[in-house]
């Protein structure tokens, strides 16, 4: 493996900014084995869906973890938090920046003068810092509902008018830095209509962390490493896939978690499972996507799955001018083919 296998042209214009309205009625390439895939749109996903099919969704929930403050000295700092780090909710692993310049202990404020996030020492990772949240009276979540921003990707420049655009409509456990973005298409109609197709609808929980954010940087992506990410899947919910005539993965956190689960035995805790070139898949038939940035872990992934035929869909998807990345359309891609 190289990293330049992994590496594409992505025009600029293509990524898009701001969600697509209704959410299903973004694209979606569909993969049929053939430098010819199927142009449909989310809305037609039932087509592809078969009774007896599970769908398998990624229900954690995005918090507010951008916050944007202030040194003592007035320069400004921005603290992303990635998950927490204890019981007490106060101490968090976190990105920060400008992270050369803040020191240990330092504390900063936001533009009311609130002292905010105290500063605390650099993770193992070593991109990472511990960080303390000042929170006074208020709770973790009041906290972050009256400072805190959605962390939308820094590839994104447009402000966000509907925070709740980039959750899914399924969110439920507020822990994640980042949106299982291949979940933001589906509506309850879209799975209201699933179930009547007799497709069930199950559910497992991946924190979404650090390697969301963190690009590869080794020449042999194999030498990357990958940082841990809480997960969950219920022993039921194994088995009913297990069971199933094909587990369709709604993103590859949902992809993550299944295979983490049958590959180890653990059904909960941390993975830093990296599903690259030559995995073999356990559990996961069919994966809806969302396009992905190059040299990034998650297209490693979907090259995994597909193996080299991604390069194909991927350039058929930009001359036809697909929106790409967290906001954009989708791929249907089928491993079996």
């Amino acid at each position: 493996m190289r990293l330049e296998d992994f590496d594409y042209q992505l025009p600029h214009e293509l990524i898009a900014q701001t969600p697509i309205e209704p959410r299903d009625s973004a694209r979606l390439l569909v993969d049929n084995g053939t430098e010819n895939p199927s142009h449909k749109h989310v809305s037609d996903f039932l087509e592809f869906c078969h009774e007896g099919d599970v769908l398998v969704v990624n229900d954690t929930k995005v918090i507010p973890a951008r916050l944007r403050l202030l040194r003592q000295t007035g320069g400004g700092a921005e603290v992303l938090l990635l998950e927490r780090h204890d019981s007490s909710q106060e101490t968090w692993e976190a990105l920060i920046r400008p992270a050369k310049r803040l020191k240990l202990g330092e504390i900063l404020y936001a533009s009311d003068g609130t002292a905010l996030v105290r500063i605390g020492e650099r993770t193992i990772a070593g991109d990472t810092f511990l960080v303390s949240l000042l929170k006074a009276s208020d709770s973790v979540e009041d906290l972050l509902g009256k400072y805190g921003e959605m962390p939308l990707p820094p590839y994104i420049s447009t402000r966000l008018s509907q925070p709740d655009r980039y959750q899914t409509i399924y969110a439920k456990r507020p822990t994640s830095a980042a949106a299982p973005t291949a979940g933001l298409h589906f509506t309850e109609t879209l799975l209201e209509a699933l179930r009547n197709h007799g497709v069930k609808i199950l559910t497992v929980d991946l924190t979404v962390g650090l390697d969301t954010f963190a690009p590869v940087t080794h020449s042999d992506p194999r030498d990357h490493p990958m940082h841990t990410e809480s997960y969950r899947v219920s022993a039921e919910i194994l088995e009913q896939c297990r069971a199933a005539k094909r587990v369709i993965a709604v993103g590859t956190t949902a992809t993550r978690a299944l295979e983490s689960a049958a590959t180890t035995g653990v059904l909960s805790g941390r993975t830093n499972m990296f599903i690259s070139r030559g995995y073999e898949f356990k559990i996961v038939d069919l994966l809806l996507t969302n396009f992905h940035m190059p040299r990034t872990t998650l297209l490693m992934l979907v090259d995994a799955f597909v193996g080299p035929r991604w390069k194909s869909l991927y350039a058929t998807a930009i001359h036809e001018k697909y929106r790409m990345l967290s906001f954009g359309d989708a791929m249907l891609l089928n491993r079996r083919l």
